[in-house]
Order: C-alpha cells, then sequence, then structure tokens
C-alpha cells in the first residue's frame, strides 16, 4: 500500500492510500461528506484528479480498497478479473484510459471486451476523471444485451420496468396500473412487484396473479415479484411461476451479509431459477438492484466512497449475467445524494460505470420527498441518461410510487423518451403491441375499444 501525492503550487496534498484518493476525487456529495472522506477543498479535489489521472491502471491490482482476506467480494473482484481481456489497457494510466474511451476510433465493441478484464474501481476511479457529457458519450457507444421472452438492449431500443404496487398488494388495484402500464407501451424489461408483505403465500399469489394477466394475452415479457432471494427459492421449491429472481446486492460482503445474503446464496438462488428454463428466447433470469450509500447506511463502507463501492456492486452483478441491473439512484435519501445535481450525476456514474463493466444496466430515476430535487432535475437527468442509451427505466402510474412513497419515472416519460429520440420497445414486445393496436408507425396509440383492459382486468378477478 502506497501514498500518492503531488503538489500545486507551494501546497502539498497527500493521499495515504488509495481509496483515499479515490474518496477525494469523488464529486461532491452528501454521503461522502457523512462520511468524513471526501476532499477538504475544491483544490484538494482537484489534486487527488491531477494524481488519478496519471496512475497507472496496474496500482489497482496492488493497492486494493478493501484487503482481499478481509472481504468476499474482493476475492471475487480479483479472482474474476480476465488478465487477456485487461492486456489491451494494461499500459495505460487511468487517465489514457479516459481518452481512449472517448476517442472515436474506439468502438462499442471494443470496449465490450475490455469488460471482463476491468476491476470495478478502475470504472470507478476513470469516471471521476469525467464530466457529465464524457459519461454520455462513453456509456453511449456500449450496448448490453440480454434475453427472457424478448430481447433487451439492442440499438434503438428503450424498455420499462412496468412497477404496479399497491399499499396492500391488492390484486384488482395491481391489475389497474398494469393495465394502464401496457397500454402506454411500458413493461417490456419486466412486470414487476414491491410486495407489501414477504410472506411467501402473499407472494405466490402475485406471482401467479402476474402470470395469468403474462399467459392470458400471450405478452412476450417476463415478470417478478422483489422479494428476497430465499423467499424466491422457496417459491421455486413449491412450484411458482418464477420468470426471474431478485435480490439487492452491495459493493462490500458486510452490507451483503446486512441484506440477509452472500455470494453462496446468489449462486443456489440463480440455479434454482435457471433449472426453471422459462426464458424462451434466452435464459438470463437474475435481476439486481443497487443504490449508491448502501454500504455507508449499513455502517459497512470501510472508507470507501460510495461511487466506488456501487462499482463494486456491479462486480457481484457481473458474476451472474443477469437480465437486468438497476441503480435506485435517489431512493436512499438525500443524506447520500442531496439534491437533484448529485442525483443526476450519480445516475450518469452508474449507467456507464456498469456498462463498462458488461451489465444491462437501467437506472429508477427518483427522489424521496425530503430530496431538494424535483419533477425539473429528474427530466434533465432522464433526457441525459436516455442519451448514453439507458437499456430501461422504471415505469410507475403518475410518477408516484403510492406504496414505497418516492417519486419516479412514469409511463408518460417513457412515452417521451420514445418519441423524441425515436426509440423502440424489445422487438417481441413491439410486435405484440403493434398486434393488438396499441403501436403503430412508430409510436404508440391508443386502443380502439377496452377488449384489452377488459380482458386484462378479467384474468384480474380471479385474484380479487
Amino acid at each position: 500500500m502506497a501514498a500518492y501525492s503531488v503538489s500545486i503550487g507551494s501546497i502539498r496534498h497527500r493521499f495515504a492510500d488509495l481509496k483515499t484518493l479515490l474518496a477525494a476525487a469523488s464529486p461532491p456529495r452528501s454521503g461522502d461528506e457523512l462520511a468524513g472522506i471526501t476532499a477538504r477543498s475544491a483544490e484538494e479535489r482537484v489534486a487527488a484528479r491531477i494524481v488519478l489521472a496519471d496512475l497507472p491502471l496496474t496500482t489497482f491490482l496492488e493497492d486494493l480498497v478493501i484487503p482481499y482476506e478481509d472481504d468476499e467480494i474482493t476475492r471475487l473482484i480479483v479472482d474474476d478479473r480476465d488478465a487477456g481481456a485487461f492486456g489491451s489497457v494494461a499500459a495505460m494510466t487511468v487517465g489514457e484510459l479516459r481518452e481512449w474511451l472517448l476517442d472515436d476510433a474506439t468502438t462499442g465493441e471494443m470496449i465490450a471486451a475490455l469488460a471482463r478484464g476491468l476491476m470495478p474501481e478502475m470504472a470507478a476511479a476513470v469516471s471521476k476523471l469525467m464530466r457529465n457529457q464524457d459519461l454520455v458519450l462513453a456509456a453511449r457507444k456500449i450496448r448490453v444485451v440480454t434475453a427472457f421472452r424478448n430481447t433487451l438492449g439492442l440499438p434503438g431500443r428503450f424498455s420499462t420496468r412496468l412497477q404496479p404496487n399497491h399499499p396492500r398488494d391488492d390484486a384488482l388495484g395491481i391489475a389497474a396500473s398494469t393495465v394502464d402500464g401496457i397500454l402506454m407501451g411500458a413493461g417490456d424489461a419486466v412486470i414487476g412487484i414491491n410486495p407489501v408483505s414477504e410472506n411467501v403465500g402473499t407472494t405466490g399469489d402475485l406471482l401467479r396473479l402476474l402470470d395469468d394477466i403474462r399467459e392470458g394475452l400471450s405478452i412476450p415479457t417476463q415478470t417478478c415479484v422483489l422479494a428476497h432471494a430465499t423467499t424466491t427459492l422457496d417459491l421455486v421449491r413449491r412450484g411458482a411461476p418464477v420468470d426471474l429472481c431478485f435480490q439487492s446486492i452491495a459493493g462490500t460482503e458486510g452490507t451483503n451479509r446486512g441484506f440477509g445474503i452472500d455470494l453462496a446464496l446468489l449462486r443456489e438462488a440463480q440455479d434454482a431459477t435457471m433449472s426453471l428454463t422459462r426464458g424462451t428466447v434466452g435464459q438470463d433470469c437474475m435481476y439486481f438492484e443497487t443504490g449508491q450509500g448502501s454500504c455507508l447506511s449499513a455502517d459497512s463502507h470501510h472508507g470507501v466512497d460510495q461511487q466506488t463501492l456501487e462499482a463494486r456492486a456491479y462486480g457481484v452483478a457481473r458474476h451472474f449475467r443477469p437480465l437486468l441491473v438497476n441503480s435506485v439512484v435517489g431512493f436512499i435519501g438525500p443524506e447520500y445524494l442531496y439534491d437533484g445535481k448529485q442525483i443526476t450525476r450519480a445516475a450518469l456514474e452508474d449507467h456507464f460505470c456498469g456498462k463498462l463493466l458488461g451489465l444491462p444496466m437501467g437506472l429508477d430515476i427518483c427522489y424521496t420527498n425530503h430530496a431538494e430535487a424535483d419533477g425539473d432535475d429528474m427530466d434533465a437527468a432522464l433526457t441525459m441518461t436516455a442519451l448514453a442509451g439507458v437499456n430501461f427505466i422504471m415505469g410507475v402510474p403518475g410518477a408516484d410510487d403510492v406504496m414505497l412513497g418516492y417519486q419516479s419515472t412514469s409511463f408518460h416519460d417513457a412515452l417521451y423518451v420514445r418519441e423524441t429520440l425515436s426509440l423502440a420497445p424489445a422487438p417481441e414486445f413491439e410486435q405484440w403491441l403493434t398486434e393488438q393496436g396499441l403501436w403503430r408507425d412508430g409510436k404508440s396509440v391508443e386502443p380502439e375499444g377496452l377488449t384489452l383492459p377488459d380482458r386484462m382486468l378479467a384474468l384480474a378477478n380471479g385474484h380479487g
């Protein structure tokens, strides 16, 4: 472990180790301030970025932000790295990697070939040297394609998770929100419910509700109830119609243990879900959610900045080759991302780092009601991340989740992105929408009559 330093004028700035350097180089955010690890001044932040830009990438192989023997996530990151893929950039510094990523001659295919050679900490480091527009430009080159009942992440495509949450897990309320979303072209990434209860019986009932609607209308998408992985394992054993296994994950072993998981449990859950072979065009069956600040809130951050820890969570996700990864950007609260500016920056960082590491990144562009943010901030974040090529966003009725009590993006927001940027849903889902009279000439259209909504609600009535 080495110390790093640089002089600016007569002042010598010293950083005790790599994690201290990375924290000081980070853009300001309230979580790092709360942890007491942020740069003490704007000059110190610039000094840290100067040092970081000249730092050889090979440094990250030697100066681990969390020791190998102390943390199974570090061990996974080190052991999973593809040394051959890393060879193309092994002689570069962090600053040279930034220039290479932004170079017009560097293609998305070239970046994709590098993905498994990079450690997450390298991705975090290079993002700290980038302006927002750099994060858009580099991420825009990268496509990560996954498949289950439809194909997600293709060029010219933009998908949504239809999120029909209900404060009482009421079947008809969930069905009504699902109808609302489907009629506006939402739901190709997944129709996914955050359940109020972790009860296995209730979770199973919600799964069967969604599966009956999906199967009864032959919708080419996947469904998920976002219960804990242990609940999903129990449901698989009981023969429930499980498409995807969901789990929140983080970048340290301690935080994941706080979530009630470890890597062994995730492997078991993945194997069980894959064994059902319910996919039709692919078998990518894992769905992960992450968020900057989770390790700090669990007091398991090891003095590492929250954005670097978020990138380490992507090292976990990458190992399991998921269908979907979703950074729930502003959900943890203003203690970690204070305002719209910090939330937008985090969204762009998360999307870029995830894509650079080979992940199918989506974003829940959101804020809690006590954050210094509003709908205009989310419009700006949505537009920039859509330009950056985000795989999917949330579709919440009216952008207001009445169960979780936070503000997200709506079905209308997805329509705005698709129309403004001439993007379409996943191809299989687009064909189904066209057949149902909900998509024509590259746009979402209103249905003629109420046949489809009536059929959906009729299917839900059996669960009322």
